[in-house]
């Protein structure tokens, strides 16, 4: 969960080389997919400082988390909405920072309504990025103290609770230099990335739909098998004579 120490060194590597080239990476993927999902209310959940829901047009948008700038104070793994009134749930990198991402999963599905989207980003723990958060994760450091959460698990989450996973991309194939001149060096590193190596990127994107799955009881058919001979016992037997 974010504190306000964890909070400070977040805005501060944000406002980094390094943070600012995951900002321009993750801004551009939302504005794309978010565009194109229509409905009348999205949250945004973390991240509070920047605005993933800029290019949506619902008429309702708002940001829910514990940072400054929220547009309200809730904390991710009991969210203070309503069951099934939103149609589109943001989680940038909501999960790696807070004790209880499954918890988190059960609320999304829980507000979203049937056939709401979900849209997940999150530091690829199989990655160059993963190499170095296992290297120096440790103190206050961000985004290095966070838990990075294989994709796999996520999916494995998500399909326990009835989502159907529709889309998903990986980016930021540049290694996690912190100097400005090594990153444009690198810059050629994205697409070549997303051709050869496309699991290797250091952040994942995943998009999944609600479903809801309900229940049709099928009841056996009981008969009574002295009342079956019953009634075959008074069928006529025809034949090619006619009744005998």
């Amino acid at each position: 969960m974010f504190d306000s120490a964890l909070q400070q060194n977040m805005q501060q590597w944000l406002e980094t080389a390094l943070g600012q080239y995951v900002l321009e990476q993750e801004q551009r993927y939302f504005d794309r997919v978010v565009a194109d999902i229509f409905g009348y209310n999205a949250a945004q959940i973390g991240f509070a400082g920047f605005d993933f829901l800029r290019n949506n047009r619902m008429p309702f948008k708002f940001v829910l988390g514990v940072e400054k700038g929220a547009s309200a104070s809730a904390h991710p793994a009991f969210l203070p909405i309503r069951s099934n009134s939103l149609d589109l749930v943001l989680l940038p990198h909501t999960l790696e920072f807070n004790s209880y991402p499954l918890q988190i999963f059960h609320e999304v599905q829980r507000v979203l309504i049937d056939e709401g989207r979900v849209i997940i980003s999150g530091f690829n723990p199989f990655s160059l990025w993963g190499i170095r958060w296992r290297m120096t994760k440790s103190g206050m450091d961000f985004p290095w103290r966070g838990r990075f959460i294989d994709l796999s698990r996520v999916k494995d989450w998500l399909e326990l609770l009835d989502f159907e996973i529709v889309a998903g991309q990986f980016g930021c194939y540049v290694p996690p230099f912190t100097g400005e001149k090594w990153l444009s060096r690198l810059r050629f590193m994205e697409a070549a990335g997303d051709r050869w190596w496309p699991v290797a990127g250091g952040v994942y994107f995943l998009q999944a739909v609600k479903h809801e799955c309900g229940m049709h009881i099928i009841k056996p058919r009981w008969e009574n098998p002295s009342v079956s001979k019953r009634r075959a016992a008074v069928v006529p037997q025809i034949g090619l004579g006619g009744e005998r």
